[in-house]
């Protein structure tokens, strides 16, 4: 006699998989606010909630946050990037490890965001409706550069989704 077993999972990314994935880079922020004094408890919340948004509709690519001198970023920058799990598992870390004592004098805190094609895909008018949603409008700027390297630290995971954690070095 013969047996045999299938198992078919399917998950749905919801609200609460979101959140579960922007509180972690709010941490994060609210490390970096603890060692370098930036970002604001403001500007975080805002950060999340927009994070938030782009998950939930799937239109994130990728999203950086950290400081910028002479349009490159530099330690402590953090870079998340988006993506779909494939019905995979993967590591879901805690947040933190963010390197203290960096050189940031002569730089500011910033952030640059890059939306994937689903977005990219939708009409104007969608998108429009969606950027009426987000805590802050975003202007179309060239990308910064990366004074050093990024190293691969963290993953995020929940929901079927990831958010692949990457800090810049120096070299």
């Amino acid at each position: 006699m013969s047996y045999s077993f299938s198992s078919s999972e399917t998950q749905t990314f919801t609200l609460t998989h979101a959140k579960h994935l922007a509180s972690k880079v709010s941490a994060d922020l609210k490390r970096i606010q603890r060692l370098y004094g930036s970002p604001n408890d403001s500007t975080i919340t805002s950060y999340e909630n927009e994070l938030i948004e782009f998950l939930k509709k799937g239109y994130l690519s990728e999203v950086t946050y950290g400081f910028q001198r002479d349009d490159k970023w530099i330690e402590p920058t953090l870079r998340y990037t988006s993506r779909d799990l494939a019905g995979m598992t993967a590591d879901d870390d805690d947040p933190g490890k963010i390197k203290p004592n960096a050189n940031i004098s002569g730089a500011n805190f910033t952030s640059y965001l890059i939306k994937n094609s689903t977005y990219h895909n939708l009409s104007s008018a969608d998108q429009e409706s969606f950027q009426n949603t987000l805590p802050f409008k975003r202007t179309g700027a060239p990308a910064p550069g990366i004074n050093g390297y990024l190293s691969s630290d963290r993953m995020y995971s929940s929901g079927g989704k990831s958010l692949d954690r990457s800090s810049v070095k120096n070299y």
